[in-house]
């Protein structure tokens, strides 16, 4: 059975629930349908298509003191606002790979503090060699993300979320750490 995104009031996801529990928060006046599947269900006065997305009419506060933030190539993204950290050019996404600092095979590893978004030219300029064998300048020394706006911690268990989820999830896919 299908199972519906839960939105905040900013349309931030917060959690995926049941359909019924859908079905529930809509027909107490607690949310709205943004996204609907062509299935419905029928009862013997009224038929309904099934919620696939829905927001909430209230804001919730959700505490981020105890939150993880996954180490993730969105995440290290929005930690580097979208900018390469050699030539300083704001990119999409797809124009857009991440650099270790200091290369694996040097002794670098997955991390925080060794990892920065990069251009594809500046990465292809670096290749495997320190910023400063390369002739390059980190326009900022990388770290753990502090500000709320780069913690995307959304994620959820599903291989493939439905096409109607996809504008609302980011992409967090954890990266392995070795």
């Amino acid at each position: 059975m299908e199972h519906t995104l839960l939105l905040n009031a900013t349309y931030e996801p917060l959690q995926v629930v049941h359909w019924k529990r859908a079905l529930t928060l809509l027909f107490s006046g607690k949310a709205e349908v943004v996204a609907e599947y062509e299935r419905e269900i029928h009862s013997v006065s009224f038929s309904v298509k099934l919620p696939s997305v829905l927001r909430l009419f209230k804001f919730v506060k959700i505490s981020h003191r105890h939150t993880r933030v996954k180490f993730s190539r969105a995440n290290i993204y929005a930690r580097d606002h979208y900018r390469c950290q050699y030539c300083g050019m704001k990119c999409p996404a797809d124009e857009l790979t991440f650099d270790h600092v200091v290369p694996i095979v040097q002794g670098g590893g997955k991390s925080w503090e060794n990892i920065v978004t990069c251009c594809i030219r500046c990465n292809h300029r670096k290749g495997a060699r320190t910023p400063e064998e390369a002739g390059l300048t980190l326009v900022r020394r990388p770290g753990f993300p502090h500000s709320v706006a780069t913690r995307i911690t959304f994620s959820i268990g599903y291989r493939s979320a439905p096409e109607s989820w996809r504008d609302y999830l980011y992409w967090n896919v954890e990266l392995e750490s070795e």
